[in-house]
């Protein structure tokens, strides 16, 4: 639920259920039928994925890029050489992925985990519920929502919808939310709103990934974005 605060409700603010999911289904069908699929997440392995889920925290993609090509190199990709590498060494290869250090550590939270959990095995660990393998990775020292589903929905395929910040921009710009709303409201708003579907909600996600990076910045670019014909908050 949306904490209660006293933020400035937009005057535009679509509180119709109907017309929130036929928005939510038209802003999906411009930007695919704009750009087409994105194949998101880049990943060799579903582990790969995993490792990129907890460095891209607070960074960018070609950071993190470089952290994996140097984990890669050393032959660390894999999870029993990640698991039992010293501290130190991880911290080093990742360092290009920025706050090298802290991801250090919550690799090896995650990891104590993934064995303690699963064995270290992926297919022993996606044999677990949804919500309670979510409830598990959030409980992980250093994992938060963005971060638990960007594993569970790239990494082991499930219908779980990841918001992030170009997520809330992009909302509240389009009046679909106020902007104060928790982690939990917004992915709730579409789970409840647009097709339980894996594969939807990875396209869905990483097509509002590349308007915000494009588009929908801080200071909104609105020319050429395929959903520049909706009604927006020239405001914000």
């Amino acid at each position: 639920m949306a904490k209660a605060t006293s933020a400035r409700v937009p005057a535009n603010l679509v509180t119709d259920p109907a017309r929130i999911q036929e928005t939510l289904d038209a802003f999906y069908a411009k930007l695919f039928e704009a750009w087409g699929r994105q194949h998101w997440w880049p990943g060799e392995t579903p582990f790969e994925v995993m490792v990129g889920a907890i460095l891209t925290q607070n960074t960018n993609w070609t950071n993190v890029e470089k952290a994996i090509a140097n984990l890669k190199r050393e032959g660390m990709l894999d999870a029993q050489a990640l698991h039992y590498a010293p501290i130190e060494r991880i911290a080093e290869l990742i360092r290009p992925s920025g706050f090298f250090n802290v991801k250090a550590k919550r690799l090896k939270n995650f990891l104590d985990f993934y064995f303690c959990e699963a064995g270290g095995s992926y297919a022993r660990l996606n044999s677990l519920p949804t919500r309670e393998l979510r409830t598990k990775l959030l409980a992980i020292n250093g994992l938060g929502p963005e971060t638990a589903d960007s594993i569970l929905l790239y990494a082991l395929n499930r219908p779980v919808f990841v918001v992030d910040a170009y997520t809330r921009r992009l909302l509240r710009r389009h009046f679909l939310i106020r902007g104060d709303e928790d982690y939990e409201a917004i992915r709730d708003l579409f789970e409840s709103n647009v097709a339980k579907s894996r594969k939807l909600f990875n396209e869905y996600h990483a097509l509002i990934v590349r308007a915000g990076k494009y588009h929908c910045k801080p200071t909104a670019k609105c020319e050429g974005c395929p959903l520049a014909g909706f009604e927006r908050d020239e405001r914000l």
